[in-house]
Order: C-alpha cells, then sequence, then structure tokens
C-alpha cells in the first residue's frame, strides 16, 4: 500500500488542478525556473563551505586543532578520539559521516568512543550547512543569534551523547 501513496498523490493533484483549469506544465516550469533561481543563490555559500573544510583536513589544521581540544574535551567527558568528529560536524555532513566511520572502523562500533561518535552523528546538525543552504533559499543576511544558538545547542549533543553512552553503555 505505502509503495502507492506517491502516484495517487500525484494522480490527486493533477486531477485537482485539470478540475480547476490550471495550465499543469506551465506551473511545473515555473516552479523548476525558481528552484533554479534560489539554487544559484545558495551554491557559492556552498562552494566556499565546502572548500573551506576540505582545506582544514588537507592542510592538517584539524588535526592540530583536534590535538589543541583534547585536554578540554576530556575535562567536559567527551573522549578525545571524537575531537575530529566535533569539528567537522557543523560544517560538512559527509565529512562528519566519513570522520565517524573512521573512529568506528579504528575502536570498533561497540567501544564506548565508537557509541559516542554514532550517537553525536545523530544528535548534532550539520550547523553552517544548515544555515548557508536554508538562510539563503529564504535571502535571509542577517543570522544574528542562530550560529551561536545552533553551535551551542551542538555542543549539548556532543555533551549529551557522551552522558547517554556512559549511562547506558557502561
Amino acid at each position: 500500500m505505502s509503495a502507492l501513496i506517491v502516484p495517487l498523490l500525484l494522480c490527486a493533484m493533477g486531477i485537482l488542478a485539470l478540475s480547476r483549469r490550471v495550465d499543469v506544465f506551465s506551473s511545473l516550469v515555473d516552479g523548476a525556473r525558481e528552484g533554479m533561481k534560489i539554487s544559484a543563490g545558495m551554491l557559492p555559500a556552498l562552494v566556499v563551505l565546502l572548500s573551506g573544510v576540505y582545506m582544514l583536513r588537507a592542510s592538517g589544521a584539524l588535526d592540530a586543532f583536534c590535538r589543541l581540544l583534547a585536554p578540554a574535551l576530556e575535562c567536559i567527558g567527551i573522549p578525545k578520539e571524537t575531537a575530529s568528529l566535533l569539528l567537522i560536524r557543523p560544517f560538512s555532513g559527509s565529512g562528519a559521516l566519513a570522520a565517524g566511520s573512521e573512529i568506528m572502523r579504528q575502536f570498533g562500533p561497540d567501544s564506548y568512543v565508537g557509541r559516542c561518535a554514532a550517537v553525536m552523528l545523530g544528535s548534532t546538525e550539520t550547523t553552517f550547512y544548515v544555515i548557508a543552504v536554508y538562510f539563503g533559499a529564504a535571502g535571509v543576511k542577517k543570522t544574528r543569534h542562530a550560529i551561536p544558538a545552533a553551535l551551542t545547542a551542538d555542543l549539548c549533543g556532543f555533551i549529551m551523547a557522551s552522558l547517554t553512552v556512559r549511562i547506558f553503555f557502561g
């Protein structure tokens, strides 16, 4: 039954459009045109964001930041092995998945560090990516308190992930 939901929905929309005498093709073309304009507006921010992440990784700066953060992370209960995940996650989802899979390959998915990485991936967001895409699509230029609030939420997600794994899995 679930496989029929999308085709039935499309048929229902087509029938509704025909009953209201809407030119479906021109409406689709207009929607595609607007989508292309939005995509073109978001593209520069995405290129800069992804280029910056890859430059940090390739230059070794990410590893240096991880070594600098390790003592502070240990103080607040976050495993130092997840520092790369903590630094990449706000910028890039694919980069964070790569860092998470590397952590799990190195320490194992059932280890404390592997479980922390898995919960961190699920409980945090790609903050700067989301802000670049959605704020760019909406035409918002001033993010005001959005970035500090989102980064605070991400940090809470990282800390709570570590505590959750420690409490439930020892």
